[in-house]
């Protein structure tokens, strides 16, 4: 009602009534042919669960065929935490005033807010400089490729060792070869326990079977490694990771089966510029805690490493540094044999010389993107692991 409204709002609205709208009072009895509902109902200091009439207005909003414009934050979303207590608006878009607000990246927030955009408020600088900072986004503009130079030869374009694959999971160590060499990284070798299967390898990819004293050596000339996809998870290969895990002294990767070994044996070291890239679940194991982003940040500080924590959105730890999230990607991601796709990649990047803070970002984007031009041409349906390795030199080509 006018007589309730503060006096810029009423100002607000004598504008708008003079301009042509129209304001009436909401029914849901009515029928809606609008093409747009535009969510303004609550702000972003909204905390715990609508009333019985906010409630009804969301559920109705969420049923009709139109597109869904929320203001700063969709309607029944905490900003903070990104919790949905019942019912939340499932927004097309939503225009973030100033700054996006972390309750739409984390929690229930990334599956309500649709396509996030930053409106400009024209804040004061000084205000957003003081603004408490819970993450970053990470922007296009920022990536850089690392640099060629012409005259190089395989080993200075990046050597990489891989320790993965098993009898049951050779396809795991592959994607992860090819994704390696796809990337830019000039020569892989591969080390694997013995009876893994080599159909499934590239032809340009060296096959060894597992020996700590070949590794060792080997590493002296190499630029980074990368551990764990389809390893398996035997005693026999955790003794051996507690037995390498001394010896390694270039940025390693850890992913899947390698993470797990971590969580069991706890009291480990990594190289510096190593870079873990845990799911949820694996990060849940290795902290013994809950995933949030400040237990998140504890663990990576503690420990010296980059994380890249795997999701929708993904989100990207260093040390003493804020989280930063990485938004690009496609749901049809989701399927077998991508995260180690993207171990390939951010290794091959570590092998050209680029550092973890840079490398992480770079490679997490990428693989969105290669998911973002698979699902142009599959859908989020069809698309594999391995399409993800086709679309490869397309998102290359496109920062270069």
């Amino acid at each position: 009602p006018k007589n309730e409204l503060g006096p810029l709002c009423k100002k607000r609205l004598d504008q708008f009534n003079d301009a042509g709208g129209s304001v009436e009072p909401f029914s849901m009895e009515k029928s809606s042919h609008a093409s747009l509902i535009v969510d303004g109902i609550v702000g972003t200091g909204f905390h715990g669960t609508p009333d019985d009439s906010m409630s009804h207005a969301i559920t109705w909003a969420n049923e009709q065929d139109a597109a869904l414009l929320a203001i700063d934050l969709p309607s029944g979303l905490d900003g903070t935490t990104g919790v949905v207590a019942s019912v939340a608006i499932s927004a097309t878009i939503t225009c973030c005033l100033g700054l996006p607000k972390i309750g739409c990246f984390i929690g229930q927030g990334w599956d309500r807010s649709g396509a996030i955009l930053t409106c400009d408020i024209q804040l004061p600088p000084e205000i957003v400089y003081h603004t408490h900072t819970t993450a970053l986004l990470l922007k296009k503009e920022s990536l850089e490729l690392p640099a060629i130079v012409r005259s190089r030869h395989k080993y200075e374009a990046g050597y990489v060792l891989g320790i993965a694959g098993s009898p049951e999971m050779p396809g795991a160590a592959a994607l992860t070869s090819l994704a390696t060499l796809r990337s830019g990284a000039g020569i892989v070798r591969l080390f694997s326990p013995e009876g893994t299967s080599q159909a499934h390898l590239p032809p340009e990819v060296i096959r060894e079977t597992i020996h700590l004293k070949k590794i060792e050596q080997e590493q002296e000339r190499a630029d980074a490694l990368f551990i764990g996809p389809g390893l398996g998870r035997s005693s026999d290969i955790q003794k051996s990771i507690k037995k390498l895990l001394p010896l390694l002294k270039k940025p390693t990767v850890v992913d899947g089966d390698g993470l797990f070994h971590l969580a069991e044996i706890r009291n480990f070291s990594l190289p510096t510029g190593s870079i873990l890239t845990p799911h949820h679940g694996e990060m849940k194991r290795l902290l013994a805690a809950s995933p949030t982003l400040e237990n998140c940040q504890k663990w990576v500080d503690e420990h010296d490493v980059t994380v890249i924590l795997k999701g929708a959105p993904t989100i990207l730890f260093h040390p003493k540094r804020h989280p930063l999230i990485v938004t690009n990607g496609d749901p049809g991601m989701a399927t077998a044999g991508t995260g180690d796709v993207l171990t390939g990649i951010v290794t091959a990047l570590l092998a050209q010389k680029m550092p973890p803070d840079t490398a992480a970002p770079l490679a997490v984007y990428l693989h969105g993107r290669t998911g973002e031009l698979a699902a142009e041409h599959l859908t989020s349906y069809s698309m594999i692991a391995s399409d993800l390795i086709h679309y490869l030199p397309k998102a290359f080509a496109e920062l270069i």
